[in-house]
């Protein structure tokens, strides 16, 4: 990649600071995000970030794409898996897919030989409680109670957001806004840049860990609430044009308008489904053919046993996938029909045995039964 001339060099006219000090970023689980190098000097041409959950840690983890050559393919991203398998490199941005909260910590840009540029308190906040239109009594509680807690030393708090746009137009649509927890108080490390010098995410480590939030409950509120919007009106295409695109089979959408995707996938495995183009910011919904899947009935937490479901992410989970889920999804985009994406599930005709699965532990106990026996009939005989 090469920045157009015309562009102005922010790395030629903006120093990096000469203490490190970090930028406070709070931030929901599952969600993907983006950590900018804002500062580096002219002459470093890759960077390599370290992660330490504590500062001083020396546990550091080296983050490091090999100067760009490293792939990371977000839908085959797992929760459990590894934060080294879940970022990617980009124009000296680090990039993390799927982010958890064991992520939260410290994030610091610089190179292989040591030096360091900028650094950031990342603070992952898992969601404790989400409210819905049917839920009134909570919804008044919350209202009516916005201050988790209040001490001498600081208060807790809940910070929303704005509402984010109606996920579907024409018909029924969802809206969402996310509520972090936020500590006020005039006692926080100062090495630490925020908006406020008095306020910090409550799981910041700019937070004294005498307080006695970092191992509490404390964690982020999500509402959701219905809406309803108009499509905007869509530009015509003149006859001539489709019937080009079509002799050049140009066009890859189907009869819905949206570009299409296929999907292919073994029965009985986890799968997780993202709709092209979205961003953490964006307001997405998702439908299994014209059925609408809505939060207020396929949000995580609201059944723990729900084998389909929607997280903060904004991901469609299944968990496993099944015959019966092979289909066509939608997904929409900021209230607008963005991509179609045709699942295909099929039977799995062998795999890959593992040492934990039930009828390898059997077998092992049978393979050592008859070791035993044979052996004792040997020492029996020999005897």
């Amino acid at each position: 990649y090469e920045a157009p001339e015309d562009k102005e060099d922010i790395f030629a006219s903006r120093a990096c600071p000469a203490f490190l000090v970090f930028d406070t970023a709070a931030f929901l689980t599952d969600m993907t995000i983006e950590l900018p190098c804002h500062c580096k000097p002219e002459e470093t041409h890759s960077v390599v970030w370290y992660y330490q959950k504590q500062i001083g840690s020396m546990n550091t983890k080296v983050l490091t794409d090999f100067e760009g050559t490293k792939v990371v393919e977000s839908s085959k991203v797992g929760r459990g898996s590894d934060l080294r398998s879940r970022f990617s490199i980009r124009l000296f941005s680090l990039v993390i897919f799927r982010v958890q909260k064991a992520d939260s910590g410290h994030y610091i840009c610089g190179t292989a030989s040591g030096e360091f540029f900028y650094g950031y308190d990342v603070d992952v906040q898992e969601v404790r409680q989400v409210l819905f239109p049917w839920n009134v009594k909570q919804r008044t509680q919350v209202q009516a109670e916005p201050i988790g807690i209040k001490t001498e030393k600081f208060q807790v708090f809940t910070s929303y957001g704005s509402w984010s746009k109606c996920d579907r137009c024409d018909v029924q649509g969802e809206q969402m806004r996310v509520g972090l927890c936020y500590v006020k108080s005039i006692y926080l490390h100062v090495r630490y840049q925020r908006e406020s010098d008095t306020v910090a995410s409550c799981g910041s480590s700019a937070v004294p860990q005498q307080f006695g939030l970092s191992s509490s409950s404390y964690g982020a509120k999500l509402e959701v609430r219905n809406c309803h919007t108009p499509c905007p009106t869509k530009p015509t295409t003149s006859p001539e044009r489709q019937a080009l695109l079509k002799f050049l089979e140009f066009d890859d959408r189907g009869p819905s308008g949206v570009t299409i995707h296929f999907h292919n996938h073994p029965t009985d495995s986890d799968l997780v489904l993202t709709c092209p183009g979205a961003k953490p910011q964006y307001a997405v919904a998702w439908d299994k053919g014209s059925a609408p899947l809505y939060r207020s009935q396929y949000m995580e937490g609201l059944n723990k046993t729900s084998r389909v479901f929607i997280d903060t992410g904004h991901h469609l989970n299944f968990r496993p996938v099944r015959l019966e889920d092979k289909g066509s999804y939608f997904c929409w985009l900021q209230g607008q029909l963005a991509a179609e994406i045709r699942l295909g599930v099929y039977l799995r005709l062998g795999r890959l045995r593992q040492i934990s699965d039930p009828e390898s532990v059997y077998a092992l106990q049978v393979i050592l039964a008859c070791y035993a026996g044979i052996s004792a009939a040997f020492l029996l005989t020999v005897g």
